[in-house]
């Protein structure tokens, strides 16, 4: 991945619905060619999936929240994964390493509805407790950061 592929991501990113003359001439680059980079990020998986940015809260999932899950034994196969994707609630999942084995963001309307996701996650064969975090206030989120020196 070059500057140029790194520019075209960074516009994109801004807004994903702009033309591909418009995104061009950000980088430098005719309709055309911006046209096959970005395909070409597609083709590599770079670009993974092109999406809408809802504000959680005029959507009513204003509650915010971030739960390290302690376990019994090894969380990180299909049947944890496909347990917790089933919680539509829940928006991300990660494997870490530390006290906890998994780590999930959780979106609700209200501090209930999160306490009944927190059923369904201790329902998760293995599972055997929570730490539970719940945001107050969000000061910034961004994408991530596509400048400096990244290798090709």
């Amino acid at each position: 991945m070059d500057s140029i592929d790194r520019a075209l991501l960074a516009q994109l990113q801004v807004d994903a619905t702009q033309s591909y003359v418009s995104l061009g001439q950000a980088v430098g680059l005719s309709a055309g060619s911006a046209h096959e980079r970005v395909r070409k990020l597609r083709e590599r998986g770079v670009i993974r999936r092109t999406t809408v940015d809802v504000d959680p809260a005029a959507a009513s999932r204003g509650v915010l929240s971030y739960v390290m899950l302690q376990a019994s034994a090894w969380m990180g196969d299909p049947p944890t994964r496909d347990a917790l994707a089933d919680i539509p609630e829940i928006q991300e999942a990660h494997i870490i390493a530390g006290s906890a084995s998994l780590l999930v963001k959780i979106r609700t309307s209200t501090t209930e509805q999160l306490q009944a996701v927190l059923r369904r996650v201790f329902a998760v064969d293995g599972v055997t407790g929570t730490q539970t975090i719940v945001v107050l206030e969000t000061f910034f989120e961004r994408p991530m950061y596509l400048g400096g020196n990244g290798s090709s």
